[in-house]
């Protein structure tokens, strides 16, 4: 009985510290303050279940049809490049305001499934910038987006701007011309 109550006291100064922290403004949530590390274990170890545990069901299709590839790069350079990067870029005027940073996509790649880069596409990740683009694109549409940014660490820096300047005369059904995007670009 002793332990139970001293169970349930521990667990009440705990709460009650945990919503002091909340109410008090404690925790800096502006992006111009980095996270320690104890706030990166624990939203990243969050992040990482969450999504695992919602990968059930989810089919990877062939994802090497060059066209699939060719349609995942248009709306990856239109909606993706400004976080996430093109090869050779170092930074961006998006990025550079962003906490988290996204990340750089070619080097998560290697680390990542198809089904994961296909869920957090889709549904996007509170609190990063991550939107869910599913509410945007179909399925299809985010499986092109896979295709292409499993080819992202095997592509050069002059690779993508021909794939930039090819697709300047592909159609795009989304409002978001891949070449015209960008300033200076015809």
């Amino acid at each position: 009985m002793k332990c139970f109550k001293a169970l349930a006291l521990l667990v009440v100064i705990a709460a009650g510290g945990f919503l002091a922290c909340i109410y008090s403004g404690l925790y800096d949530v502006s992006a111009t303050h980095e996270d320690g590390p104890v706030a990166r274990w624990l939203f990243g170890t969050v992040r990482r279940h969450s999504i695992h545990a919602r990968l059930d069901g989810i089919q990877v299709p062939a994802l090497t049809d060059p066209k699939l590839v060719e349609e995942g790069f248009v709306h990856y350079h239109a909606m993706c490049e400004d976080c996430h990067l093109a090869p050779g870029m170092d930074s961006s005027e998006t990025r550079a305001g962003l906490n988290p940073q996204p990340p750089i996509l070619a080097d998560v790649v290697p680390h990542r499934t198809p089904a994961e880069l296909f869920w957090v596409i889709k549904n996007g990740i509170r609190m990063s910038a991550m939107p869910a683009w599913g509410v945007t694109h179909d399925d299809q549409k985010i499986w092109a987006l896979v295709a292409f940014i499993e080819q992202l660490p095997k592509t050069t820096p002059a690779e993508y701007q021909a794939l930039e300047q090819e697709a300047g005369n592909m159609p795009d059904d989304d409002d978001h011309p891949a070449a015209a995007k960008k300033p200076g670009t015809q």
